[in-house]
């Protein structure tokens, strides 16, 4: 006897379930204006790549006589597949079934993702879209609850850790590509880059109708959790126009970092930017009047390889600036100050990113270069209550203890403790003509140091500016490299030649700190 019947049962369960919600489902998910789960993963990986893991999960209806009426995927994804030629994890919620609210097989699924993921040493990349649990339950075709464990609280610490350990070992990328909550919005912040498209996505804790119960607040999906919320409450690090852009910087991302932490990042051998490409405006970009402004991100296009500079969280804690980027060919990561954004000044959002940022670069072995003009931590009531020097002392003590190499360029200012943010123990220092640092700037050292003068004097304002220009003319760039208080004081032009000579002499040393295995 032939097992044919049994081969047959299999390529139908594995064409049903290529039809997701059916027809119609699938319909009303582009009616929404959102791509269906399968057609994001095609768009993400390489042409004929993916793997999918357990095709036939779902759950069935029998008749009476026991034959197989209905085949119900499970509406979690997930698949191994190659990006850019390496390989990933890849899987995500199908809203044409349930909302994405997660059926027995898709939880468990789902589960697996982080997994397989520890498991193999490969990145994860998600797609989320959906909510948790629900207290009606998600019943199976013919009325069978879910596992009772999805609400049990022992359950969720498992979940957790599996998500915590998979965060230690490989890179994870995440896209809200929809309405995002319960635990799938928890998978979106613990990944180390999430992005949300700008029209189509929201990441709630809880919905419209529980904050209305519970709160008295009336508010509409995109007013409680749209991207216009989540791009400056830091759960996301950015919002892209439609799926194909989230798409697309997910590639990007992925592109600077290592399979997993025990190689190293990959670097582009075929790059065709000079690496002492000399930019002649650099000479000029800093004004010598000290409360003007200047482009920093103008700056790190003309220092870093040509179209290359990535950034990350642009609209969280936005006197600082995180990106990654590269140096003829090889990924680093990188940190500057933006003076349009309270002078540049480490406020408490400012500091919790650049401590989440380290934490990714060392992570991943990427050396980080950091582009000086830190006035200070940010003062006044707002940031006393903020609580930022908690969270700066934390930021520094985080810069302190990497392991990863580190340049300073000293652009402008470099004052006050949230200047050690800038300065890993052994960082290699280059120091603009324009930069200046001490333990107040000179606005506020005069403030303080000759309080009674001014406060004297007949024209208080003219005599406090009467000091600070007399104090200004008497800063030099040439003390500092004299003593040796940097390594080298450069030409602003020749800061690219500079970074990519540093670049090439430490990437050797990262082989040192890749470890010879998993931690778990």
């Amino acid at each position: 006897m032939s097992w044919k019947p049994e081969v047959d049962e299999i390529k139908a369960r594995r064409a049903a379930a290529k039809s997701m919600g059916g027809p119609e489902a699938v319909e009303l998910q582009h009616e929404r204006g959102r791509l269906t789960v399968r057609e994001r993963i095609a768009a993400l990986v390489d042409s004929n790549s993916l793997e999918e893991q357990a095709p036939i999960a779902g759950e069935t209806e029998i008749d009476e006589n026991g034959d197989v009426i209905a085949f119900h995927p499970a509406n979690y994804l997930l698949g191994l597949a190659e990006l850019g030629g390496r390989p990933i994890v890849v899987g995500g919620e199908d809203f044409t079934q349930r909302g994405g609210s997660p059926s027995p097989a898709g939880l468990r699924r789902s589960v697996y993702a982080e997994t397989l993921a520890i498991d193999l040493r490969l990145p994860l990349v998600r797609f989320l879209e959906g909510g948790g649990g629900s207290v009606a339950g998600t019943k199976g075709p013919k009325g069978g609850s879910a596992p009772k464990a999805m609400g049990d609280a022992v359950f969720a610490t498992s979940r957790f850790l599996s998500i915590a350990q998979v965060m230690q070992l490989v890179p994870v990328a995440s896209a809200a590509v929809g309405a995002v909550a319960g635990f799938p919005a928890a998978r979106l912040a613990a990944s180390h880059f999430s992005v949300m498209t700008k029209d189509t996505a929201q990441v709630l804790i809880g919905g419209p109708a529980l904050v209305e119960r519970a709160l008295g607040e009336k508010l509409t999906k995109q007013e409680l959790g749209g991207a216009k919320v989540h791009s400056r409450s830091g759960v996301v690090d950015n919002v892209a126009t439609d799926e194909h852009d989230a798409i697309d910087q997910m590639k990007r991302f992925l592109s600077y970092l290592p399979t997993s932490i025990l190689q190293l990042p990959p670097v582009e051998d075929n790059c065709q930017d000079d690496p002492g490409r000399s930019e002649d405006f650099l000479l000029e970009v800093i004004p010598r009047e000290r409360r003007k402004v200047y482009n920093m991100r103008k700056i790190l296009k003309a220092v870093f390889d040509q179209e290359s500079v990535f950034e990350m969280t642009r609209g969280y804690g936005r006197g600082l600036i995180t990106c990654l980027a590269r140096l003829g060919g090889k990924p680093v990561g990188v940190i500057a100050n933006d003076p349009h954004f309270y002078a540049g000044s480490m406020d408490a959002e400012g500091a919790l990113k650049v401590k989440r940022f380290v934490d990714l670069c060392d992570t991943f072995h990427l050396p980080v270069v950091t582009l000086v003009d830190e006035p200070g931590f940010m003062i006044g009531s707002a940031s006393e209550r903020s609580g930022t020097i908690r969270f700066g002392v934390e930021a520094i003590s985080r810069v302190v203890m990497s392991k990863i190499p580190w340049c300073t360029v000293l652009v402008r200012k470099a004052y006050g403790v949230a200047a050690a943010a800038h300065f890993a123990p052994k960082a290699h220092v280059l120091s603009w003509p324009s930069a200046e640092s001490g333990a107040l700037p000179i606005e506020g050292g005069v403030a303080v140091a000759f309080r009674r003068e001014i406060a004297e004097a007949p024209d208080p304002d003219a005599k406090r500016a009467e000091l600070e220009e007399a104090l200004s003319k008497g800063r030099s760039p040439f003390p500092r490299a004299e003593s040796f208080g940097v390594h080298d004081l450069i030409d602003p032009r020749e800061t690219r030649s500079r970074l990519c000579r540093w670049v090439n002499r430490v990437w050797p040393l990262l082989s040192e700190q890749v470890p010879t295995r998993a931690p778990f």
